[in-house]
């Protein structure tokens, strides 16, 4: 059989994966902008408020909603904002009239830039722990993985930041205590800037990683394909790689498929410790100052990023573990 005829099927699973993934995205998509939409009308704030105070009259509040167009029907508005999304027009806020996307677009290039580097040493260092501890339960090894891990879970981000910020950057002068600088600026003076945050972020993606890389080792090697590979004369690193891990990172992928979005949005105390002006900062600014159309735009763009980053799971799941490619 030809290569290209060998390809199809595989070719089949990952459309049929991406296809399921999009059928599931649209529907979700759209309930969740429509809650986040209804999100002004449920919280009884406006652009009024911010703009001329509490003591503004009916008259004045009236004029200004009419300027953001807030005395049209809900769904007249839901439906022009909606189709604005869909272009890439988050809208405009509140407080200072910028344009939401453009805001979001700043303080999202810091997070990716940290979470993406908090997401890699997550993973290099836990797989390297979850595979020593998986390979010798019970062991030594494997206890003393496992109190490792349980500390780093329970350890606060922030309070990471914190030592990192006294001992590496403070003490030793090897990293700016604060700040970002693009990569456009160079490779070594963004890295230099981002590590130490990513290094506070990765702790409980390193803790994760490794406690599900090691559940996933020791179930794969009690199942029967593992007893006839070894009947079969392979080698213990010729299972390990072709049989056992494909089916020991299932869980694991899944683990990532939450844990990105999250390092994304949710350092908002380690971006201040850091002196980043990131999307979780900016999201926590922008809630406190009643600013709807900015924290409408956030959620927008964390829906986007969730679902995303699950479609690249759920493909990595159908290429990578047996069951997950049937659609099990």
């Amino acid at each position: 059989m030809s290569r290209p005829l060998q390809l199809l099927p595989s070719l089949r699973r990952l459309l049929a994966t991406v296809a399921r993934s999009v059928g599931i995205f649209v529907p979700v998509f759209l309930v969740a902008t429509f809650v986040t939409f209804a999100l002004r009308s449920l919280s009884g704030l406006s652009p009024a408020r911010l703009q001329l105070g509490e003591q503004a009259t009916p008259e004045a509040i009236a004029a200004v909603e009419g300027q953001w167009g807030l005395d049209r029907p809900f769904l007249t508005q839901y439906a022009a904002w909606l189709g604005g999304v869909l272009r890439g027009d988050l809208g405009t806020s509140w407080v200072n009239g910028t344009d939401v996307a453009t805001l979001i677009r700043l303080g999202l290039g810091v997070s990716l830039s940290v979470a993406a580097l908090a997401l890699v040493i997550g993973v290099v260092g836990g797989v390297a722990l979850g595979t020593a501890a998986g390979l010798r339960p019970t062991s030594r090894v494997d206890r003393a993985v496992t109190a490792l891990t349980t500390v780093l879970s329970v350890l606060p981000g922030f309070v990471v930041g914190i030592i990192l910020v006294a001992v590496l950057a403070v003490g030793l002068g090897l990293f700016p205590s604060a700040g970002y600088a693009p990569l456009t600026s160079g490779v070594w003076p963004w890295l230099a800037h981002i590590t130490l945050p990513a290094l506070a972020l990765s702790l409980d993606v390193v803790a994760d990683v490794a406690r599900q890389l090691r559940t996933g080792l020791v179930t794969a090697y009690r199942e029967n394909y593992v007893t006839g590979a070894v009947v079969r004369g392979l080698g213990p690193r010729r299972i390990l790689t072709r049989h056992v891990l494909r089916n020991a990172t299932g869980p694991l992928l899944a683990v990532l498929g939450l844990k990105f979005p999250s390092l994304v949005g949710a350092a908002v105390v380690t971006e201040w410790i850091f002196g980043l002006q990131g999307f979780g900062r900016f999201a926590n600014d922008s809630a406190q100052a009643g600013d709807v159309p900015a924290v409408q735009g956030v959620l927008v763009v964390s829906i986007v990023l969730v679902v995303s980053f699950n479609l690249v799971v759920n493909v990595l799941l159908g290429r990578v573990t047996p069951a997950a490619a049937r659609g099990v």
